[in-house]
């Protein structure tokens, strides 16, 4: 929500003359303040509402289709908790437009909802995070197993284990982002111009001490929420890459190569989007209600590619994966496709299990990069 990230400052709802209570009184800490308020009307009031309404839309629509019963896998689940994340990001960055929207029209309610929400915002902002981040890390492991240890995958990747990984991690991470709950406190202040009383946030006592007890957590959560997340994605991918491209040449059912590829393309897109955040979290993340106007513009931004990444994967499930668009037809659209099988239709790679005479159906189990047979766990994709 508008560079909710861990010392992000209040000062981006901030656009009443009120005092400030966190921010730094050094003339130069106003320096770019014309630069980072055009960085907040781009991002708060133009990108967030095209990226995060139809964001919205496309992970509810993809938890409808993935709840289809032929849907429901182990890759399914994982996708299923993303969005669900994914979707508690898109309601908390359309909160920020709302409060930067209101902002221009009835000042004084916004500044209320800022002072309020603000706190708990900075938590569902860490929180939202970093389960997006382990998820997504939980998709490459899987995919890691299924492309470069195909005969460990039949006991390893099943639905109940997905759902089971998913829930911890939603879990764990929120119990790690929960201290960030309590890092902010509203306050009322007198704004010096209009001699009334308004609403602010300021640190608490706690993290007013900057002792290393929150420094330490501090790196804990941006290490947790983008840089160990970031590491882990780039390894397993290239793992992945590295398995597939030196079976090219083996004849592999087209459908699994889309999945693996599609796989492979949720992962760089995270990747990409949470980088710079990382950068800026790691290198900048100290002190950022004191840091000067030029710091929190580039946030602007750096938090608008989280909200992409959040918004992106419906779109990728639909170009990459043709039984996501067959069953979001036959949902949404009422479309049924006509389906025929006959034996010259048959890959050659896979195996006949069975020959009903009377109907011709046929059962296949496709062989992995490695002449394993393989469990047909993509076949909900």
């Amino acid at each position: 929500m508008g560079s909710y990230a861990e010392d992000y400052s209040y000062e981006s709802f901030n656009l009443l003359n009120i005092t400030e209570t966190m921010g730094n009184g050094d003339p130069a800490h106003h320096e770019h303040e014309e630069f980072y308020m055009m960085c907040q009307f781009i991002t708060g009031l133009i990108l967030y509402p095209i990226i995060c309404f139809p964001g919205l839309i496309g992970n509810i629509l993809t938890l409808v289709v993935l709840s289809k019963t032929n849907m429901r896998n182990s890759t399914n689940a994982f996708l299923s908790a993303l969005a669900v994340s994914d979707s508690i990001k898109m309601l908390n960055d359309i909160l920020y437009f709302s409060v930067i929207l209101m902002l221009k029209t009835d000042p004084e309610t916004a500044n209320k909802l800022f002072g309020y929400i603000y706190p708990y915002a900075h938590f569902i902002f860490n929180m939202s995070g970093c389960v997006s981040a382990w998820l997504t890390v939980s998709v490459a492991v899987e995919r890691y197993i299924l492309v470069c240890h195909a005969p460990k995958a039949r006991t390893m990747c099943n639905r109940s284990r997905a759902i089971l990984t998913s829930s911890l991690v939603f879990v764990v991470m929120t119990g790690v982002a929960l201290p960030s709950l309590w890092r902010y406190r509203t306050i009322t202040v007198l704004d010096t111009d209009t001699n009334r009383t308004v609403f602010d946030i300021k640190l608490t006592d706690l993290w007013e001490k900057k002792d290393k007890l929150t420094m330490y957590y501090t790196w804990v959560m941006n290490f947790f929420r983008c840089n160990i997340p970031c590491v882990v994605l780039v390894i397993m991918n290239t793992c992945i890459i590295t398995a597939v491209w030196k079976t090219r040449a083996n004849k592999r059912s087209n459908s699994r190569q889309k999945i693996t590829f599609m796989m492979i393309i949720v992962i760089l897109v995270f990747t990409i989007c949470i980088t710079p955040d990382a950068i800026m979290s790691t290198f900048l993340g100290f002190g950022y209600g004191e840091e000067d106007y030029l710091v929190k513009g580039i946030r602007e931004f750096t938090d608008t590619l989280l909200a992409l990444n959040a918004a992106v994967n419906f779109v990728i499930y639909c170009v990459f994966s043709h039984k996501f668009r067959q069953n979001f037809n036959e949902t949404f659209c009422g479309r049924r496709p006509y389906k025929r099988q006959t034996k010259e239709n048959v890959d050659p790679f896979y195996r006949r299990l069975s020959d009903q005479s009377n109907n011709n159906v046929y059962a296949f189990i496709p062989l992995n990069f490695n002449g394993w047979i393989e469990p047909d766990l993509d076949k909900e994709i």
